[in-house]
């Protein structure tokens, strides 16, 4: 029986209730006569203390709370795709056409459709045998994603019944299942999963995949792999939102979710005005067809930030299960570390540092830890993937602070996002100097065989171009740049041509928005030839101020802008320009001298 208690406390978004004796931890209750949704964090004898997903104003102490038996679970089937949810997986447009523009306090609404049939295909027979995560049929979800129907990961045993291809509703009976000790499960397309516990799998495998992004400077010089967590932090107007919509729509995943935690009204209205019209650049569909949105912006109940990046992880692992390559972005994590802390305070437990709980970063672990390649359970092994980019918003761009500290221990990829270069209108604008990846060695290998076998030395010399410079201007601000060599003066120059014409990338131009990493390649070759060709000229005695007024340079300055399909033919042009525009200066000089 569900264990029914009074209000006895309640401060701001914490309710304890006492009498709830035989609930447990994290289950769900209603609270209050209008049955507001809560989940216990604590349990002391037969007090709970509950987290309500929603404002308690107006709520007494006396009233009635009710347990359901259940923990904080999310509903997992057809239906998810194209779909925007709260923190708590209630769908926004249906809470809409019932209540209006704001979500009516105790409103609740199923996840998935229940009237809307789908188109159900049966992949097994009666009399098989099967186990956790076997694909019992397909559902075409959107013309971008086959939904695979799949065994729950704790049912195993034989398929007594499967049903015939049909059209049937998320509760339907599809199928039933005679367990080893004669249980008899029923399975519908539908599936519940708590969502802080994580989904299982066979094997974690090593990170030797990218997931490329079409961004120059994230697959070129701070690459992460399918399976990784990376860290976007930056202060405000850094970027932080666009770089993650650009990641979003360009990255080489299958399914995305998009989980705006703690962000403003107006960043999140932007960003669910701009999805529904974006195309996917492989199919020209819309990309919402392989999206799912969770919204929570800061004006909502603090306490369903904290859910809504289990929520949104939980998702992902289930189309991970399905064999999909799945990008999660989380937008921000600091927005629900300070969910984390005003909890704790209203909990009185003992502040960390900054106020924040101290056990923040095992927190941010537990949930970076979700990210992985895997071999999914089933009988045919199927591998799937879960990337998590985290967006971290330090006050006043202190990455010195507790959430960025405790993320940079958890995650492989920093991409830091510097204030200067935004004033600069260099964008995307992560730092070269202060950013990195861990998975340089392990990509290595791949990029060798399916990008080119020079790559990573072009890689390390435009990075050792980019460190020299950063010297140099040292030296520049002390004694000016006529001090320096024509040599140095020449890396100066090589160095803003990286900097402008390869890590510049414009994510409003049709061109540049997306760069493959071929071309990619390509472009950086052409840079470094560029920069081979000057050192040479410069050592034959050609100054640098006419090698700076070659026509050449607008060549190279404009590959950004050449579509995909013509980068092969404008790269052999440009070289072969760079060859004819050098040679001939350098005799012309040889001229002079004589």
């Amino acid at each position: 029986m569900p264990s029914t208690g009074r209000i006895v406390r309640i401060a701001g978004p914490v309710v304890v209730a006492k009498g709830m004796k035989g609930s447990q931890m994290f289950e769900l209750v209603n609270v209050g006569e209008l049955n507001l949704i809560g989940e216990i964090i604590r349990l002391q004898e037969d007090l709970a203390t509950i987290q309500v997903y929603e404002e308690t104003s107006g709520l007494r102490p006396g009233e009635k709370v009710v347990g359901t038996g259940q923990l904080l679970s999310v509903e997992l089937g057809p239906g998810i795709l194209s779909q925007i949810y709260d923190g708590i997986q209630r769908p926004l447009e249906i809470i809409k056409e019932n209540t209006g523009d704001f979500i009516a306090r105790g409103v609740s609404a199923p996840a998935l459709p229940r009237d809307k049939k789908w188109s159900f295909t049966p992949k097994l027979k009666a009399g098989s045998k099967v186990t956790g995560g076997d694909i019992l049929g397909v559902v075409p979800e959107t013309p971008l994603v086959v939904h695979k129907v799949m065994v729950p990961p704790d049912v195993q045993g034989v398929l007594e019944e499967i049903a015939p291809e049909g059209d049937y509703t998320v509760e339907d009976v599809i199928a039933k299942v005679r367990a080893p000790n004669g249980a008899l499960h029923e399975l519908a397309m539908m599936q519940r999963w708590p969502v802080r516990k994580p989904r299982p799998y066979k094997t974690k495998l090593d990170p030797i995949q990218p997931l490329l992004t079409g961004q120059r400077i994230i697959d070129s010089l701070f690459p992460i792999a399918k399976g990784g967590t990376a860290a976007i932090p930056g202060g405000f107007g850094t970027g932080k939102t666009v770089t993650q919509h650009q990641l979003a729509q360009w990255a080489d995943a299958k399914v995305i979710v998009y989980i705006g935690c703690g962000e403003r009204g107006n960043e999140m209205t932007e960003m669910l005005e701009r999805f529904p019209e974006l195309r996917d650049p492989r199919t020209g569909r819309p990309l919402m067809e392989r999206t799912v949105m969770i919204a929570n912006t800061s004006n909502m109940p603090v306490a369903a930030r904290e859910a809504s990046i289990y929520t949104g992880v939980t998702i992902a692992e289930y189309f991970r299960d399905m064999g999909y390559d799945v990008a999660l972005m989380a937008d921000s994590t600091s927005r629900w570390a300070e969910a984390l802390r005003e909890i704790s305070g209203r909990l009185e437990e003992m502040p960390g540092e900054e106020g924040y709980p101290p056990y923040l970063g095992a927190r941010l672990a537990e949930f970076y830890e979700r990210a992985g390649r895997v071999v999914t359970l089933g009988s045919e092994d199927r591998v799937g993937s879960v990337s998590i980019i985290g967006a971290v918003s330090p006050p006043g761009g202190d990455f010195s602070e507790p959430v960025v500290q405790a993320t940079l221990r958890i995650v492989k990829v920093f991409w830091a996002l510097d204030t200067a270069l935004a004033y600069r209108r260099h964008f995307p604008a992560i730092n070269w100097l202060t950013s990195y990846s861990l998975y340089l060695e392990t990509l290595e290998e791949w990029f060798r065989n399916n990008v080119a076998p020079d790559w990573p030395e072009l890689r390390k010399e435009v990075m050792a171009i980019l460190q020299k410079e950063a010297e140099l201007l040292e030296i520049v601000r002390l004694v000016g740049p006529d001090a320096l060599p024509e040599a140095d003066r020449a890396t100066l120059e090589v160095a803003r041509m990286i900097r402008e014409d390869f890590l510049m990338q414009h994510a409003y131009h049709p061109v540049d928005t997306y760069c493959s990493i071929e071309k990619s390649y390509l472009m950086l070759k052409v840079i470094l030839y560029f920069n081979k060709k000057v050192r040479e000229a410069i050592a034959n005695g050609a100054p640098l101020t006419r090698i700076l007024r070659l026509p050449v340079r607008e060549d190279i300055a404009r590959m950004k802008i050449v579509p995909y399909d013509k980068i092969k033919d404008t790269v052999e042009d440009v070289m072969r320009k760079i060859d004819e525009q050098i040679t001939s200066l350098v005799k012309s000089q040889k001229v002079v001298v004589v």
